[in-house]
């Protein structure tokens, strides 16, 4: 008989969880913006509404995309993923770790790019929660949600929405 360690099911799960959230289960506590920390990019509703459209439930909500949903989740060429919300450079493709999930997965954000917050607690599907709260990222110059840090396959992985950047390829 395997004897499984509770570090390994507790990873197991928190994983697991993560990656079964949909936007209808995943919310952030405050949703972006309505903090009380002060964002050097400042808009209303209306001009966040417009400029983000589909993405706007995912930065401005702290909604999770479905799976697969986004195009960037497969991207392979070299570059830099921006913010949609204000082009702020997050992550490098040099961090981005390929696991067909159906979303981004980087092992490290940018310097200065990134602020992060608690998450939860987070209700599957099913109406479970085996974890109160998850490390929540949003961006560090609008406050707009973009994902979370979890563990994956036993690794700490940034978990992102491919909504919530916009990738630009490098320049020979």
């Amino acid at each position: 008989m395997t004897k499984i360690q509770r570090r390994e099911l507790l990873a197991g799960t928190v994983a697991a969880t993560a990656l079964t959230l949909t936007s209808k289960s995943a919310s952030a506590d405050v949703p972006a913006g309505r903090d009380p920390f002060t964002y050097e990019v400042q808009r209303t509703d209306a001009e966040w509404r417009e400029l983000l459209g589909d993405s706007y439930p995912i930065m401005r909500e702290g909604k999770t995309e479905k799976p697969f949903s986004s195009d960037t989740w497969a991207e392979a060429r070299e570059g830099e993923y921006r913010c949609r919300g204000c082009d702020l450079v997050h992550y490098s493709s040099f961090t981005k770790v390929a696991l067909a999930k159906g979303w981004l997965f980087f092992t490290a954000s940018e310097p200065n790019s990134q602020l992060m917050s608690q998450d939860g607690p987070n209700v599957m599907a099913d109406g479970n929660s085996p974890f109160d709260v998850i490390i929540e990222v949003h961006c560090r110059r609008c406050g707009s949600h973009t994902g979370h840090i979890l563990k994956v396959d036993g690794r700490t992985l940034h978990c992102i929405n491919g909504a919530s950047l916009d990738f630009i390829e490098a320049t020979a």
